[in-house]
């Protein structure tokens, strides 16, 4: 009688495996979210048999953050902590983990852990659909207030940016490395990664995930972070859309406009 095949979903991919997937998360003062988030990803890593790198960015924190993400880096070899002298904000934190990527797969989540790592096999499964895979957050759970301003925003950004995303902050995306090249280093980069990716040719679609509350800790947004920032940089970016070159398929068609 021949052994049993080897489940592929609890199999553990070989050490020496490049990456297939590499998962970049910001982290400012959330000591206490780090263990159980880092502890959810790895198992659904494992779930989905697949080699992964994971980059954590501490993003200058002033709680013992990067203390906690060392001691996990210690038993989890594809951890690496990329520790920051000072707080320099989401969008410098996100870009420096994305600099040091080598899969060519690229997943982001907010170091909060709000946005359930379980789902992120729900993105790796559709990956053949899209170049990024933008989550939209279903049953949000955050205050009424930060509700309203989000929607508020992401109605005026859509409008403007015309990138068909509807829940732009939700920070759970699964993306190509090279729609890497179409982002800029932009104080709000989160925002525009849909719309940046979209002026650069590439595919995206949104993709229904969950959302949960804080395990712990409070956010780190303000009104002129959630609101008067994104707003400004909406109409700063919406200006250098309209002068960037069109490079999606469908502008190589005959009767295609010339953008101007």
């Amino acid at each position: 009688m021949s052994d049993p095949k080897p489940d592929p979903a609890s199999a553990e991919p070989a050490a020496d495996s490049p990456p297939e997937l590499s998962v970049v998360i910001p982290f400012y003062n959330e000591s206490p979210n780090i263990p159980p988030l880092l502890a959810e990803l790895r198992e659904t890593l494992r779930r989905l048999g697949i080699r992964a790198e994971v980059i954590a960015v501490e993003d200058g924190s002033t709680d013992d953050s990067r203390a906690v993400l060392e001691r996990a880096a210690a038993s989890w070899p594809d951890l690496r902590v990329v520790p920051l002298p000072r707080n320099r904000g989401q969008a410098v934190a996100l870009w420096r983990g994305l600099e040091r990527v080598r899969a060519p797969w690229i997943a982001t989540l907010d170091g909060d852990g709000q946005n359930p790592p379980g789902e992120l096999a729900r993105l790796w499964e559709r990956r053949g659909e899209a170049d990024l895979l933008v989550g939209r957050r279903v049953g949000r759970r955050d205050s009424l207030a930060r509700k309203i301003m989000s929607r508020i925003a992401n109605h005026v950004r859509r409008a403007l940016l015309r990138d068909g995303v509807t829940d732009s902050g939700c920070a759970l995306r699964l993306f190509r490395r090279e729609v890497r090249a179409s982002l800029p280093p932009f104080r709000t980069l989160y925002s525009f990664i849909p719309a940046c990716a979209v002026s650069g040719g590439w595919r995206v679609q949104e993709v229904p995930v969950a959302h949960r509350p804080r395990l712990a800790g409070t956010a780190n947004y303000t009104f002129r972070k959630m609101a008067v920032f994104p707003f400004l940089d909406t109409l700063a970016f919406c200006w250098v859309l309209r002068r960037m070159l069109d490079l999606s398929p469908r502008a190589d068609e005959p009767g295609a406009k010339i953008r101007k």
